[in-house]
Formats: C-alpha cells, structure tokens, sequence
C-alpha cells in the first residue's frame, strides 16, 4: 500500500488482553503502518511473544512498527502466574481480578508512555481499559477507542440501554430490538452482559460507557457496504467514526495469515495439502473460539452430526482441560477411525484465514464471534451460526437476519463465558446436521445465499484497496489526528504534569 510516509505521526495504541481484541488490534498496526504512520503497539511478554515473528517480518519490510510490553501484575490482582489473556483464566470467578490487574497497569503504562520516542501523536485503546481518556487528557492526547463489536450490535445495544425495553419481559419472550431499519427479535436470555443488572457488570460498564462518551472517536472493524444503515444510525450516536475494516485483510503473506493470532497447533501446509484433495465448496469447517468450552456431551453432538452429514470437515477443538476425555471418546467410540477419510481434526489454534480461504470450504460452522464473522465474510463462505455469549447473538441476527448469508442451530440462551454450560446437551446432532444441510444444499435457496455470501466477499476485498470506504477511513482518520496535531502547535508537550 504505497502511501506517503507521515513522519510526524505516531500512534500508540493498547489492546485488551484478549484474542478477539488483541488480534484486529495488531492487524491495524499493520494497517496504520502502511499507511506510513510510525506504530506502537504496547501488550504484555506473553501476547507479545505470540506477534513478535509477525512484527518482525513487518518490520524487515520497512514498516514502521514496534512491540513493548509491560509486565501484567496476574499474582498481585490475584490471578495465577502467567495469566495475561482473558482465555488463561481458570474460573469466571476470577474475571473480576482480571480487570483489577488492568486496572493496576495505568502508572507503569503512563511510565512508559513517557519514554516513547517519537513522542506519540494519539492513541488508539480497547473501550473496555477504562482510564485510557484519564491518560490521554493527561498527556493531551486524542484518545481514539477501538470496538470489536460490529456497529449492528453497537446499535442494538446502545437501544436496549436507552429504551430498557428488555427490563420488563421474561427470559424467554421474544421482544423486537427498538430503533432498527430491520425487524429483529430476540429473547432476554440471548442478550449480552451489557444488558445484566449485576451490580458488579452494571458498574463496570458504566465505567466504559464513560470512556466512550469522552474518546475523541471510535474505531471499528466493519466496513460502509456490509452493514450501511447500522453504521449511518450508530453515526448519530457518535460523533466521529472510523470503519475500517475488514482488519484481517491487511495479511497478505500466508505465514501472517498462519501466524495470525497464535502459532497454529498443525502444520499450515499440511493442512493445506489435506484441503487440496477435497473438491471445491465440500468441506464445512467448523471452529466455535477461543473461548469456548462446550461441555462433553454437547461436543460429542457436533461430532456426531458433522459425522452424520456426510460432508468433509475441518474441525478445531479448543479441548483444555477436557483434552484426555474427548480423546478417549474418539478413540471408545471409534469416531476418528471412522471419519478419518473426510475429517481433518485439529487441537488447539487453527490458521483460521487460511482455511476459510481454501476453495474446498463450502461452509463456516461459527461461533459468531465478529472475528470470525467478518473472516467468514471475507472469505464468502456461508455460515453455521451457533453463538454462545456476550454480543455473538447479535452478530447471528445481523449473518442470518440481514446480510441472509447463514443458518442458525438454533441455540435459545446464552452460555457464561469461561464456564462449561450445565446443561448435558443444548443442541442435538440432527438439528447441527439439519442447519449444515440447509447452507450446503445444491439447491435454489442454497445458490442464492451462496451468491449473497461471494458478493459480500468481493464488496470486502474492494472496501480495502486503494479508493475503498475503508482506505479511505483511514486516510481521514490520519488527517484528523494531523489537524489536531496542528491545532494543538508545535510548542505543546504533550508530557503534561
């Protein structure tokens, strides 16, 4: 991406200690960095360590792009050692200890803030780091935030919170999201955590709510032709707006694409390999995120229904702790002899983009995490969608509802993020294999929404290059932190006491 290189400029910018934040984080490092802007990207040792190679390679090829991390106080905030990722947590109980030990980050950060040269020209946080505007007024900075949530779902919620209209139904009555250009109708137990009267989550999002009300802008991750009418209702809401994305779009290089996140738990090529034997649009790969933690039985479930549709498959099993037991299952009851002509099983981190990428995968079975939600739209594959928690219910309305590119399971509640559901079995096999069917189905309606999902794709790779919304985004993006660096003159330091 040649682009004029901006010297003067340097952008700082702090991701949440968590995958489907820190990844497009660092993804629009990159981006920002080929724009030619001078890059800070400030984590803990241990995320750090997960991108360095990534950096790395960027940097070799002349971008200008740095990695410093700060300790993260995990033992002091009551966490166990070397927990510096929101997926690390052992317990949901311990989520609260988690943001305490953010929270104890805010001196060292500012300490070393202090020491970057050239001196930062703004900075660009995750909302949920709530004193990043505390530090940006001290340093007289513009605080832009980062929100990983599409602007669907920030619309949604920003309605619930006005309206409470979902404060007056039972967990299970559908009620119709209020203020949107299309009917959408949900249940109260499929909203997220922002909607809890949980005094501790009420405060806490407050809190966040507070940053966002201050942040100079926010930027997303979606693009103008994904998602139109949400972005032009949440640009009444909020002053300045930035889509630019798709973020992972900036990895042109397949080891960026295999890298991405986390070094892949399988060999990239010979995972590969393994998709070139399959025919083109056969193969459903199915992967519910980081942090998800299906239990058992549920797992046994998919299994059994990507076994029962007779389709190719890709599957990736977060196992953790339930590693041992999933392997026995699959070795008692013969599972992986059996599929193992057509199933491809990987434990662990899969290199996600380069496996929706292939043209052998016909099929996306999703958590709807908007991560992956995006990559299975650029990649115009249609989706599986089974969202678990927080806004995945909404992303689910947005991929089945609006764009019609995908086929739900049929989940009906939310799961506690962290925690293993209580329930034995949420979702039987026959109604996973019925949706996987449906979306893979030769058929008119299947033609169609596999039309609507290459579309989509195409309008994705276009919004990017050169003359696209999102290129463009970031080129005013630029240009109104440049103003507002003139604006300040060049006597200012920033370094304010």
């Amino acid at each position: 991406m040649a682009s004029q290189n901006h010297h003067q400029l340097h952008f700082v910018l702090f991701p949440l200690m968590c995958p489907g934040h820190f990844i497009p984080m660092v993804d629009m490092a990159k981006l920002l960095a080929q724009h030619g802007v001078a890059v800070t990207v400030i984590t803990t040792p241990l995320i750090a360590a997960r991108f360095c190679q990534t950096i790395n390679r960027a940097t070799a090829s002349g971008l200008p792009l740095q990695l410093l991390h700060l300790p993260f106080p995990s033992v002091a905030a009551g966490l166990p050692e070397g927990c510096e990722s929101l997926e690390a947590i052992p317990s949901p109980n311990l989520i609260v200890n988690f943001f305490v030990a953010i929270d104890m980050l805010q001196q060292p950060f500012e300490q070393l803030f202090q020491l970057i040269e050239p001196k930062p020209s703004c900075m660009i946080a995750d909302k949920h780091i709530t004193w990043v505007v505390q530090t940006g007024r001290k340093f007289r900075l513009p605080t832009i935030i980062f929100d990983g949530m599409s602007c669907f779902t920030l619309l949604c919620t920003h309605n619930l919170h006005v309206s409470k209209v979902h404060e007056s139904v039972s967990e299970s009555e559908p009620f119709m999201l209020p203020g949107l250009p299309d009917t959408i109708e949900v249940t109260k137990s499929q909203l997220p955590l922002s909607t809890s009267s949980d005094s501790v989550v009420h405060n806490f999002l407050a809190r966040v709510r507070a940053v966002e009300e201050e942040a100079y802008g926010t930027v997303v991750n979606s693009f103008e032709n994904l998602e139109p009418r949400y972005i032009t209702g949440f640009r009444k809401i909020t002053e300045r707006l930035w889509c630019i994305g798709p973020l992972s779009l900036c990895n042109k290089d397949n080891l960026d694409k295999a890298q991405r996140g986390n070094k892949a738990s399988i060999d990239e090529n010979q995972c590969l390999n393994w998709l070139d034997t399959q025919e083109s649009g056969t193969v459903v790969y199915a992967c519910l995120g980081t942090l998800s933690r299906l239990a058992l039985p549920q797992l046994i479930e998919l299994g059994s229904a990507l076994e029962l549709s007779k389709h190719p498959f890709v599957w990736v099993i977060q196992g953790g702790d339930k590693a041992e037991k999933i392997d026995k299952w699959m070795e008692e009851d013969g599972f992986e002899k059996r599929t193992n002509e057509r199933g491809l099983i990987i434990r662990g981190w899969a290199p996600q983009v380069l496996i929706l990428d292939h043209p052998a995968v016909g099929a996306f079975l999703t958590h709807c995490g908007w991560n992956s939600t995006l990559e299975g739209v650029c990649a115009s594959v249609p989706m599986i969608t089974w969202p678990q928690f927080e806004e995945q219910f909404f992303n689910e309305k947005l991929v089945v509802k609006v764009l019609e590119t995908g086929v739900s399971v049929g989940a009906q509640a939310t799961v506690n993020v962290l925690e293993e559901d209580n329930f034995a079995v949420l979702i039987k096999r026959e109604a996973i294999k019925k949706a996987v069917d449906e979306v893979m189905d030769a058929g008119i309606n299947g033609g169609e929404r596999r039309k609507r999902a290459r579309e989509l794709g195409e309008m994705a790779k276009r919004a990017v290059e050169e003359g696209g919304s999102s290129y463009l985004n970031v080129r005013l993006l630029i240009q109104d932190v440049m103003q507002q660096l003139k604006d300040k003159g060049p006597n200012e330091d920033h370094n304010s006491s």
